[in-house]
């Protein structure tokens, strides 16, 4: 049993003034494995603060300077990685091989920034002009509890690179994971102030940040709908914003695709993450009149598929993060059946066999129109939707009508074709024949799956500010 009663503030571990305590549970087996306490909004009002007075002299840090301190948070977490990566597990559920997998990127995410800061350009001349890119100052960073470590240096690397100071507020259902990555950045050895966490819930630490005139810029990750609030509490101070939010991807799968290998690989897509991933391709879209090849290799690679403890090799799909999370799946389970979806494989109700966790069945419907709610809402667990198309034209269609943009993958044997698919469909990355990935490409959505892009040179520039000086060569008049 683990209890969490410090926050991290200007470089010291401090009791929250917070009193609220929330259970900690491991989905896999539904037991309470700690408690945390809260932080509250004057321990989110100490944090800015303590970020404010960082910011005037990390600002001015060189280049050089910054990038010794992303070497030193990336070798922290990799010689911390095995409790690490043993936490996700307990308090997330993902499969061991997976979360070990997202930590190593997590950590590298710092050393991609090294070298985009290192080639970026903080001063340019334009014309006549000096443009100096300057740091925006704090910076509230928002995660969720999907892929914590991910989260968390996917936003705090580019802030250091900027000469930002942070203040982040993790998920409480990843506290015992931030706790753990909170001791690592302490170890790291940055200056006081530059990093700070609040545990706490999105309404009070959240909302604070959002609100608060000292936060330049909100960077966020979560659901749309959540998104949505905090583009509007941002609107009365003009604070800046990047929000990676929610998706509903489209899978494509032309007829002339290896339907023996993309299949699969479509449907591992979609059960990405066990589910819980907003890149994940869950509406699987296929020629009309391969339907019955498609349902049959759906059905025999969810059978080949391993659900169950996330610590056993060879597991894909853990279990749910929380009894709130496997309640919306099953609901959406329930409704597809009662919209009229035809159910491949899956259904309502625990895997057999595993009725201790927060396990769902992965589930696929056939017949699924787009008009019904499986087709529409990302639902962020292990179902996917098999849409059909005539006419490749009306494949683009389906995968653009939806209000989410966020990732598209293509299957085809044609390179030309596919690069001209890829052309017509709105969305901010779409890969085609196989997961592929560059960790400096921009990464976010269009439509309502987003504002801003993350990683790379792309993702530094959200935290810096152009100031533009015209003059500066001009002698004395």
């Amino acid at each position: 049993m683990k209890t969490i009663d410090h926050i991290y503030i200007n470089g010291k571990f401090v009791k929250p003034r917070g009193n609220e305590v929330h259970n900690l549970i491991n989905p896999t087996t539904k037991e309470i494995i700690g408690q945390v306490t809260l932080g509250n909004v004057k321990d989110t009002q100490d944090a800015i603060a303590a970020a404010k007075e960082a910011f005037k002299t990390f600002s001015k840090t060189t280049v050089e300077e910054r990038g010794q301190m992303l070497q030193r948070l990336h070798d922290v977490i990799m010689a911390n990685s095995d409790a690490l990566v043993l936490a996700a597990v307990e308090e997330y559920g993902a499969p061991i091989g997976a979360t070990t997998a997202r930590l190593h990127f997590a950590a590298k995410n710092f050393l991609y920034n090294k070298e985009v800061m290192e080639e970026y350009e903080f001063v340019k001349y334009i014309g006549k002009a000096k443009v100096v890119l300057e740091p925006l100052g704090v910076i509230g960073l928002i995660t969720p509890w999907n892929a914590n470590y991910t989260h968390i240096s996917t936003k705090l690397a580019p802030a250091i690179a900027a000469g930002c100071t942070v203040v982040i507020k993790a998920s409480e259902l990843s506290t015992i994971q931030t706790q753990l990555l909170t001791e690592c950045f302490h170890e790291a050895g940055i200056p006081a102030g530059v990093i700070n966490f609040v545990n706490g819930r999105g309404d009070v630490v959240g909302s604070e940040l959002t609100r608060h005139p000292d936060v330049a810029m909100i960077s966020f990750t979560g659901s749309t709908q959540v998104g949505k609030i905090i583009a509007r509490d941002a609107t009365e101070t003009m604070t800046r914003l990047t929000l990676e939010l929610g998706g509903k991807s489209p899978s494509i799968i032309l007829d002339d695709a290896d339907f023996s290998k993309a299949i699969p690989l479509a449907v591992m897509t979609g059960f990405s993450n066990s589910g819980q991933a907003c890149h994940a391709g869950t509406r699987l879209i296929v020629p009309e009149g391969r339907l019955e090849e498609v349902k049959n290799l759906v059905k025999k690679t969810v059978e080949s598929i391993k659900v169950g403890n996330p610590l056993e090799n060879g597991t894909f799909i853990g279990p749910m993060v929380s009894q709130k999370q496997y309640d919306t799946v099953q609901r959406y389970i329930k409704l597809g059946i009662e919209e009229g979806a035809e159910l491949v494989i899956g259904g309502e109700g625990n895997p057999e066999g595993l009725e201790h966790g927060y396990f769902v069945k992965p589930t696929v419907f056939a017949n699924v129109t787009m008009d019904m709610s499986i087709a529409k809402e990302e639902i962020f667990g292990p179902v996917l939707s098999i849409l059909t198309f005539k006419t490749e034209e009306e494949a683009v269609d389906i995968a653009n009508n939806t209000i989410y943009g966020l990732s598209a993958y293509i299957s085809t044997s044609n390179l030309e074709k596919a690069n001209h698919i890829a052309s017509q469909i709105v969305s901010g990355r779409v890969l085609i024949n196989g997961l592929h990935d560059e960790p400096k490409a921009p990464f976010g959505g269009f439509k309502q799956s987003g504002i801003g892009r993350e990683f790379g040179a792309y993702g530094l520039e959200a935290y810096v500010e152009p100031k533009t000086i015209l003059g500066y060569d001009t002698p004395e008049i």
